[in-house]
């Protein structure tokens, strides 16, 4: 026996895994996946998929709500800009009739009560779209609400009580349109 012959006796007898391995290694050196792996690749990019149809979904949900929201707020609020102009018009109207003649007679009776008509219909109309009337005499000042003009002394109510209104406030919906301008207390206790 020579020296050659050894190694190819070993060859003839190697084991079957052995040439499994290697057929394996070909097939890398080839470019073909394996079948496991390409598997795996299909569900790691189906995992993805799913995940970017969950988040378009959820974009387009948010973007839908926000639309609504949009939608009721415009209508709520579209009509501020037009109610801010008219509240001039609401104080021009309660001025003139707190400042008639309280003993008027004959035509220019009949003018006072037709402005005081006139008033009362804009107050309501300005109510039917969402605009109300703050009332804050009495209340706590709050400065969301209320902008304050002077303090009064007076030591008998709590300080920070609204004492005078010197122009009502007015909001719309959750929203103030106009802060009502207030005198407020000084010196008392405290609120």
């Amino acid at each position: 026996m020579n020296s050659t012959e050894k190694p190819e006796t070993a060859r003839d007898e190697a084991p079957e895994h052995v040439s499994a391995l290697a057929d394996a290694a070909a097939q890398a050196t080839t470019g073909e996946p394996e079948p496991f792996t390409e598997l795996e690749n299909l569900y790691a990019e189906n995992a993805a998929l799913k995940d970017r149809v969950l988040r378009a979904m959820a974009e387009v949900e948010n973007v839908r709500r926000r639309a609504e929201k949009e939608v009721s707020d415009a209508r709520a609020y579209g009509a501020a800009n037009f109610a801010r102009d008219m509240l001039t018009f609401a104080d021009n109207l309660g001025r003139a009739l707190e400042n008639a003649p309280k003993d008027a007679d004959g035509a220019l009776k009949t003018m006072i009560e037709g402005i005081g008509v006139i008033a009362a219909d804009f107050q309501s109309r300005l109510t039917r779209h969402g605009v109300k009337k703050m009332e804050p005499q009495g209340q706590k000042f709050d400065p969301n609400l209320h902008e304050a003009l002077f303090e009064i002394p007076d030591e008998t109510v709590p300080s920070g009580t609204v004492l005078q209104v010197m122009e009502a406030g007015y909001s719309i919906g959750e929203r103030v349109l106009r802060p009502a301008k207030v005198g407020v207390s000084r010196g008392g206790p405290k609120a």
